[in-house]
């Protein structure tokens, strides 16, 4: 009987330690969460969202003692989940884990939204970002992205360049890249990274635009030739591939996460969430582990957050436009 009651005592100790733990950040909340809170990922299991977004739920259930229950809602290019979050009750307990696709450049590229990402969403924090890598064939003697684009100038036809899909990131970012080099590219879409790799590997095209992620065992091997990537500073997990910037080429695309809640969200919830957040991916832990994701961390208020919604709806916009790409 002692035995149980000194283990009863302990249990009590150690649950009372929790509640005092987390008890500061629920007064300055109004009592937020006390109920689970549901993370919205517009994307299925298993991607790059989803793995971080399972991270950051794990890190705000231990802050907060309520758990963060990661929703996956894909389909239409990240605008089924995002919209969810967009109608869902502003009261802190539905929030999102979405990406530049849906919180910028979907507006763009579908005719017919179901949600307006500037209206219909209260931006929270910016969490990280992965940088695009543009890669060749190593039978391309090209040992950086400005000599691969001289080559393909002087020889379109002998070059041709994939993207993992209309509408992503590494295919707008080629149009980009287009645009500021005044090449003509010739380029094909994939279903995805994993088929668009295998022809790279197989040197049955030249080179690829997509994010880091997929690719980054074949960049440190050699089995593929990073040519540059296309983030403002180098990725510091492939810290010897250069930006397109450094060889004069000026461009940045990446892919950014974020979370959002429904407008109207109460500033307090925002706050906390951001404060949480911030701490999480910001901790030599954090940074550590988004890395093995290809991500970089990205964090600040959420004005930044609306600061870059802004910024690069300007510059989506002019390429998806000159290019002329729609999705529907």
């Amino acid at each position: 009987m002692k035995r149980r009651t000194f283990q009863t005592a302990v249990a009590a100790a150690c649950l009372a330690a929790g509640f005092a733990a987390s008890a500061p950040a629920l007064a300055q909340t109004g009592g937020w969460p006390n109920k689970p809170v549901r993370l919205v990922v517009p994307f299925p299991a298993g991607g790059s969202t989803d793995v971080v977004a399972r991270f950051i739920a794990q890190g705000l259930s231990d802050k907060f003692g309520q758990s963060f229950v990661v929703d996956n809602r894909g389909g239409a290019g990240g605008n089924i989940g995002t919209d969810a979050v967009a109608k869902a009750a502003p009261d802190g307990y539905t929030i999102g884990l979405s990406t530049s696709g849906p919180l910028v450049n979907n507006k763009f590229l579908y005719k017919n939204m179901p949600f307006d990402s500037d209206k219909d969403l209260a931006p929270i924090a910016l969490v990280c970002e992965i940088p695009l890598v543009i890669a060749s064939t190593p039978k391309v003697s090209a040992k950086n992205l400005k000599e691969f684009i001289q080559q393909a100038k002087a020889k379109p036809d002998a070059y041709t360049v994939g993207q993992p899909g209309n509408g992503t990131i590494g295919h707008l970012a080629l149009e980009q890249l287009s645009m500021v080099t005044n090449t003509k590219l010739s380029t094909v879409a994939y279903r995805g990274d994993t088929p668009l790799m295998t022809d790279l590997l197989g040197a049955n095209i030249q080179g690829l635009s997509a994010p880091i992620t997929a690719f980054i065992p074949n960049l440190a091997s050699g089995k593929l030739n990073g040519l540059a990537v296309t983030s403002a500073t180098r990725f510091p997990g492939l810290p010897n591939i250069p930006t397109a910037k450094e060889q004069g080429i000026d461009m940045v695309a990446t892919v950014w996460f974020a979370v959002v809640g429904p407008a109207g969200t109460p500033p307090e919830v925002i706050k906390a969430l951001n404060t949480e957040i911030n701490n999480i991916v910001s901790s030599t832990y954090g940074k550590a582990k988004l890395q093995t994701y290809g991500a970089v961390v990205n964090v600040g208020a959420p004005d930044l957050l609306r600061k870059m919604i802004n910024e690069d709806s300007k510059k989506w916009q002019k390429v998806i436009s000159t290019a002329n790409v729609k999705l529907d």
